[in-house]
């Protein structure tokens, strides 16, 4: 099996990612099985200047430093179990010192598989608003839908004041459903939860719409890969173009 490196960026998303990954070991091999792992973690306090700024290049540098550190390890593969953070590990740089799955390439892929054809998109601001999504599910011919600008912002303040904190209320739950609801009303036939947080707060049951749950997407394709039922990955950072997963 390949060793599976996680290339966290925030905790609970990372924790959830890791999570996962090991359960999907032991549905796949048996009781307590799961391939070798590797989490690291450089604190997001120290990216959030640059996400403010726009300064991607410096946020690629953070994150290559933990790449390094995984191939270190002897991690052979990455995943990084953050979306928002693929703008910065798709701006220019040098390679990454390990190949990684996209986690937009993942949501995407199994979209279309599932048939759906215009999808919401729920995480920061920067995910909402980037060209991420939009290029990874226009790849496949689906149109990506972003909430309104109040919704926005209002989706994007509840990550960073309790998501990410661990923090899950039900006043948030009830304000991201509705914002779901009316994605929904306008079409929507599917929604990304695309802060790896999110899923700790909306579940499948609870959604107006099917929902695409990046972080065990992403961790469930990782075990593919380390367990030889999915190619290795070659992308090495850069445009998204470049991400054969």
């Amino acid at each position: 099996m390949r060793h599976v490196g996680i290339l966290a960026h925030s905790i609970e998303g990372a924790s959830l990612c890791l999570r996962t990954l090991a359960q999907e070991g032991a549905r796949d091999l048996g009781p307590h099985e799961h391939p070798d792992v590797t989490l690291d973690c450089i604190a997001m306090g120290r990216s959030m200047p640059a996400w403010e700024a726009g300064d991607y290049p410096v946020i690629r540098k953070l994150l290559a430093a933990s790449a390094d550190r995984l191939a270190r390890a002897g991690a052979e593969f990455f995943v990084c179990p953050d979306n928002t953070a693929h703008m910065a590990l798709e701006a220019d740089g040098e390679d990454l010192a390990l190949p990684g799955l996209h986690i937009a390439e993942v949501v995407a892929d199994q979209a279309a598989a599932a048939g759906y054809r215009r999808v919401g998109i729920l995480g920061t601001k920067y995910t909402m608003t980037g060209p991420v999504y939009p290029r990874a599910l226009g790849s496949h011919g689906i149109a990506a839908e972003i909430p309104e600008p109040a919704e926005r912002r209002v989706i994007h303040d509840i990550i960073f004041s309790e998501l990410v904190n661990g923090v899950f209320t039900s006043a948030s739950q009830r304000t991201y459903l509705d914002i779901i609801e009316r994605l929904q009303g306008v079409g929507c036939d599917a929604v990304a939860l695309v802060c790896t947080e999110i899923p700790l707060l909306v579940t499948p049951e609870m959604s107006p719409l099917p929902t695409l749950d990046s972080t065990r997407l992403l961790a469930a394709a990782a075990h593919l890969v380390a367990t030889g039922q999915r190619a290795l990955p070659s992308w090495l950072g850069g445009a998204a173009g470049s991400a054969r997963v």
